[in-house]
Formats: structure tokens, C-alpha cells, sequence
């Protein structure tokens, strides 16, 4: 099976490079992991915030599990006779969440609350925006078309029993909303592997986390059919997904395990997205971002581009965001960015350890 597009268009850039002698791919995949998005990663939360044990999972840690299992659907995939590239699957793995906010979604629904619009930062979108614009100084990664393409459309929320790559090519810079289908077979199997990561390793690291759940609280169900351990659960789905698709022209689960995904998904958002503790730690993270926003802001009004002004500052958080704004100056100057998108860039590349202490900076004598 190959992919609908020429190669060609794949393989685009917005800066041709003369003599790519790692592979197209394999050169997206070293651009990301030495830009400075992708490092703080390790410090941005997964599921559980700020977490003090160490074998908590992180963003970082996130965005590995789901390269390698996409890169391993590829490889199980080619042994049918399909085409498709390790490469690719392996950079849009590692790409897809460079724009997740601190503290999760919960500083997602901050972002957007700070924007006064429900779906108005959403955060494969704002990957996609650091890919492209931001990293770098406003540069970007130049990343080809492929790569960015399957970062913006990862949708890790959707949850479809099978999706086959679209043959229209996009314009990825107009894309506003979640709704848009990977030009890939690679990028399909991305949104796939996004949720097997995620469910099995979130269902692990709440066992760890003291007085959450335990064992006896997840469906014997899915334990009998899946295991409760992250890599019993990701090989039952990865062997599922490969025997489902290699001889269909779709990336797709079987009907009984697309059923175990659902349950499995039902399971994670009663006990462990929706639990009161993550809620009620999260009122306290969300109020985080919207007091940093509400400062910066302020400060952006006052002093707009006068660069000096921020360095006179007492605060180092306050002369931090004035560094950055001299930094980003070009890019701003050509962009309809409004100041309230500018201080959400500025607070969503923060990592969850950045944003606490600024708000220490900021609340405290």
C-alpha cells in the first residue's frame, strides 16, 4: 500500500535543503530533537503535574512511546507488502506534541480561557505553529510537508475505528480546527499509536501515584483481554492494528478491540482524568496560567516593543519575556499575531517547573 500523494510533495520544504544526505525524514526527526521545544518536554506534564516521582511519565516520554510504536506498526505493516517509510512515522511521533501547553490540558483550557474561546488554542495546531514559525527564534524547523502535515492532524482525542489517508493537499496554514485527515498512511498510524500510548501508560502511572487506584478497580475485562501493564497493552494493540490493516487499504483495530480501546478510554477519564484530586489540582494549575497571562499582558501593553524597558525590570521572569519579545520581533513585525496571542506563545513553550516559579516571582514579596 503507498501513499496517495507524489513523493515530491511529501518531501516539500519551505526552504529546499541542497544536499540532504541523513534522509529527508531522518533530517525532521534531528531538527526537532535539538530544538529547544522538544528538551523541555521532559519537564511538561503527561497526565500527572509536576510529578515527584521519577518513573512518572512526561511529554517527553510521551512523544518516544508514540514514535516507536508507530515506526513499529510501519515495520509490521511492510512485511505485507505495504510501503511505508519508518522514517516519517518516527518524526511526526516526535513532533506531534511540541506545542502542548504546561500542566497538560488543563493549561490548555487555561490558554483557551485566556483567549476568550473555547477552541481558540488548541494544541496540534500550536505544534504545528512552533514546527513551522516559532522554534528557533521565529525561524522555524523547516520540516517537510509529510511531517508538518502529520503533526497538525494527530487529533490524540478522536477516537475512529479506522481512517485512510485524504489525497487533498492542504493548505496547513488555514487549518483551524481538529477535523482534518493525514495525508499519510504514516500519519494515520500516528493518531493510532497517540492512543495506545497514552491509555496504557496513564493506567500505569496512576497505580504509581500514592492513594489514586489500584488494581482491583480496573474491568476484568480489559484486564483479561489486555493486561494492566503499558507494554502488555501496547503489544495486544499494535499486533491488533497490523493483522487488522494489512490487507485492507485503511489503518484500522478489529471491532472487539476498538470496543477495548473505547472501554479502556471510559475506564482512564472516570478514575484518573476526571478523579478529584486531578481536578482539584487542576483548578490550582489553571489559575496559574491565567495570573501569569493577566501579568504579561499588562506588561505588553505598557511597554510594547521598547525592549530596554523590560531589561530595567525587577523581576526576572519580567525581563525574561522581554528577551523574548526582542527575540520574536521580526516574526511579529509579518504576522497578525494580537498581544494576547503573543503572551499565549510565550506561556504555552513554558515547561510546568518555568511556570511555577514564575508565578512564585510574581505572587510572592
Amino acid at each position: 500500500m503507498k501513499n496517495p500523494l507524489a513523493d515530491k510533495t511529501y518531501k516539500k520544504r519551505r526552504i529546499p535543503k541542497k544536499y540532504p544526505v541523513r534522509g529527508e525524514y531522518f533530517r525532521d526527526q534531528t531538527a526537532i530533537l535539538h530544538s529547544m521545544e522538544f528538551r523541555r518536554l521532559k519537564h511538561k506534564t503527561q497526565v500527572f503535574f509536576a510529578p515527584e516521582n521519577d518513573h512518572v511519565c512526561t511529554r517527553i516520554e510521551h512523544v518516544l512511546h508514540v514514535a516507536t510504536i508507530s515506526a513499529s506498526v510501519c515495520k509490521g505493516l511492510n512485511k505485507y507488502g505495504w510501503k511505508l517509510d519508518t522514517e516519517l512515522a518516527y518524526a511526526i511521533g516526535l513532533g506531534h506534541d511540541l506545542g502542548h501547553a504546561p500542566f497538560g490540558h488543563t493549561g490548555e483550557e487555561a490558554l483557551c480561557e485566556a483567549l476568550n474561546n473555547a477552541n481558540s488554542f488548541i494544541h496540534e495546531l500550536h505544534s504545528y505553529k512552533i514546527a513551522e514559525h516559532l522554534a528557533q527564534d521565529g525561524q522555524g524547523l523547516n520540516l517537510t510537508y509529510a511531517v508538518l502535515d502529520g503533526i497538525i492532524c494527530h487529533c490524540g482525542e478522536k477516537f475512529d475505528r479506522a481512517i485512510a489517508p485524504s489525497n487533498i493537499i492542504k493548505e496547513l496554514d488555514s487549518i483551524t480546527d481538529r477535523a482534518s485527515i493525514p495525508n499519510t498512511y504514516e500519519g494515520c498510524i500516528m493518531r493510532f499509536a497517540d492512543k495506545i500510548a497514552y491509555l496504557g501508560r496513564d493506567l500505569e502511572d496512576a497505580f504509581m501515584v500514592e492513594d489514586f487506584i489500584n488494581i482491583n478497580n480496573v474491568p476484568k475485562n480489559i484486564k483479561k483481554k489486555l493486561g494492566n501493564k503499558n507494554g502488555e497493552i501496547i503489544n495486544h494493540f499494535v499486533i491488533n492494528l497490523i493483522e487488522s490493516s494489512k490487507e485492507s487499504t485503511e489503518i484500522k483495530l478489529s471491532a472487539q478491540y476498538y470496543e477495548l480501546m473505547n472501554e479502556l478510554k471510559i475506564f482512564n477519564y472516570k478514575y484518573i482524568y476526571n478523579n478529584s484530586k486531578m481536578l482539584e489540582y487542576g483548578k490550582f494549575c489553571k489559575k496559574i496560567i491565567l495570573t501569569l497571562f493577566e501579568h504579561f499582558i499588562v506588561l505588553l501593553l505598557k511597554y510594547g516593543n521598547d525592549f530596554g524597558k523590560y531589561q530595567a525590570l525587577n523581576l526576572k521572569i519580567d525581563r525574561s519575556f522581554g528577551l523574548y519579545i526582542g527575540k520574536m520581533n521580526e516574526y511579529y513585525s509579518k504576522t497578525k499575531d494580537t498581544e494576547k496571542q503573543i503572551v499565549v506563545n510565550f506561556i504555552a513553550g513554558m515547561t510546568d517547573h518555568y511556570a511555577i516559579e514564575a508565578m512564585k516571582q510574581i505572587s510572592l514579596p
